[in-house]
């Protein structure tokens, strides 16, 4: 089954309305001044990253394309305009042969950035760009967030599996997002079916405890999922007494028993007495999976502990503190009149309060050094330097209102490994700093 054509995994008949009020009353009024025609560049990135981080990490572009493809204005949706009085007759009749036709440029899914990277470009008129703000940073500072504390776990567990289980902390459709982010930064499977369907992750899951206190004894609960399941199944065994348990688990089991989770108590101290014990009954092959509120913190506190995999939930899907990205969607350049051949011209906000930004379309690159390893981030306006070429980050997602830049989930998965790989060491570490790239700029306009 081909995953990328069960379209959107939402009930709803298009994406237009993912939107906020502004965007259509900006329509309005650009259509009736005649300025809605112009070409304009407009640039996803952020100010900061969040207090403390390293790096961000790229997450949801995929999702993005999938939601510039659906941003259609039915009958349905212009009908709820219109009784609503939200916008005039004139923008419903635009609105109802809207198609992005424009052009998206972006950082590839699964790259690092760093504050104020163009994680992302989007072209075209000012009324087909202007409408997809929302959603595209909607998508995009959701995805990141959880990629970015995924991908902080991931370093911390050291190559253990890492197990996505915050469905039921989370929107119902923010958790099938939620699990393809986390597989991106390192994440290997993930408890929700609705992720497995739509994305093809790989999903786990066996019992919980009620399926223990169902059954008359301990025993009885592990032989009757024994029975079902098999010998390799995962037996849950902190809902009584946990060597009672290990010991009743490998009599039904045997030493083939695939794994035993630990879900309270001090997992570092429970995780050494479990491991030995099951070593002492003969099943060294047997797995231990830990859960219970972890975080990159837990999991680096547990890096001595005989874990095999972690399962994490709440922290995860919140971002770890750091639930937004804090990216914005900025115009940055438009066209002096709507004429086709009329020049580009830079544009910025000037305000106070750390809310400035930078004109002009850019570009990105990252110097490397003697090594082979990051040491900048180079934004600029203009010609790439020749030192940087072949280093530029923006490749081209839509050309045409044509996505040309699907990909396979496992690519954007393993492209996030190799970036954050060749980041320097001090990327990974989880005590509170700057960000591990400085950000330079160059060929900034004079006063932009």
């Amino acid at each position: 089954m081909d995953t990328a054509d069960l379209g959107l995994p939402v009930n709803v008949p298009s994406t237009a309305l993912f939107t906020d009020q502004y965007e259509l009353t900006m329509l309005q009024a650009a259509l009736k001044a005649g300025t809605a025609g112009r070409h304009s560049v407009f640039e996803v990135f952020t100010r900061r990253l969040p207090h403390g981080r390293r790096y961000g990490v790229v997450a949801g572009t995929g999702r993005v394309l999938d939601a510039v493809e659906n941003f259609r204005f039915d009958e349905g949706v212009l009908g709820f305009l219109r009784e609503k009085a939200l916008v005039d007759e004139e923008t419903l009749d635009w609105l109802a042969g809207y198609r992005f036709s424009g052009d998206i440029w972006g950082y590839p899914e699964g790259e690092v950035y760093f504050p104020g990277s163009p994680i992302m470009r989007v072209e075209g008129s000012f009324a087909e760009c202007v409408l997809l703000e929302t959603v595209i940073l909607s998508i995009l500072n959701h995805d990141s967030a959880i990629a970015a504390a995924a991908s902080r776990m991931s370093s911390a567990a050291q190559g253990r599996s890492l197990i996505e289980m915050g469905a039921r902390r989370t929107h119902e459709l923010a958790a099938v997002a939620a699990s393809r982010a986390a597989y991106i930064g390192g994440f290997s499977s993930t408890s929700d079916l609705a992720a497995g369907f739509r994305y093809n992750i790989p999903t786990v899951g066996t019992s919980a405890h009620a399926f223990t206190l169902l059954h008359d004894t301990e025993r009885d609960a592990f032989r009757a999922q024994v029975d079902s399941l098999g010998a390799g199944t995962t037996l849950l065994v902190d809902t009584y007494d946990v060597a009672e348990a290990v010991r009743a688990a490998v009599e039904v089991a045997g030493p083939e028993l695939g794994a035993v989770r630990i879900d309270s108590g001090d997992l570092l101290l429970v995780a050494h007495r479990v491991r030995q014990q099951l070593d002492e009954l003969g099943a060294r092959d047997t797995e231990i999976v830990v859960t219970s509120d972890l975080d990159e913190y837990a999991i680096a506190s547990l890096a001595a502990a005989p874990v095999d995999a972690y399962g994490v939930g709440t922290q995860l899907v919140t971002g770890s503190g750091h639930p937004t990205c804090s990216m914005v969607y900025k115009l940055v350049a438009r066209a002096e009149s709507a004429d086709p051949g009329a020049p580009l011209v830079p544009v910025a906000k000037r305000s106070t309060g750390g809310k400035t930004s930078i004109g002009g379309r850019k570009w990105a690159a990252r110097r490397l050094d003697a090594d082979g390893v990051a040491e900048a981030e180079v934004i600029g306006t203009g010609e790439v330097p020749p030192e940087l070429a072949g280093q530029e980050l923006l490749v081209p997602l839509v050309r045409g209102g044509e996505v040309i830049a699907r990909e396979p989930l496992d690519v954007v998965r393993d492209r996030h490994a190799a970036a954050r790989a060749g980041l320097p060491l001090s990327a990974t570490q989880l005590s509170r700093g700057e960000p591990v790239l400085p950000t330079e700029y160059v060929h900034v306009p004079s006063g932009s």
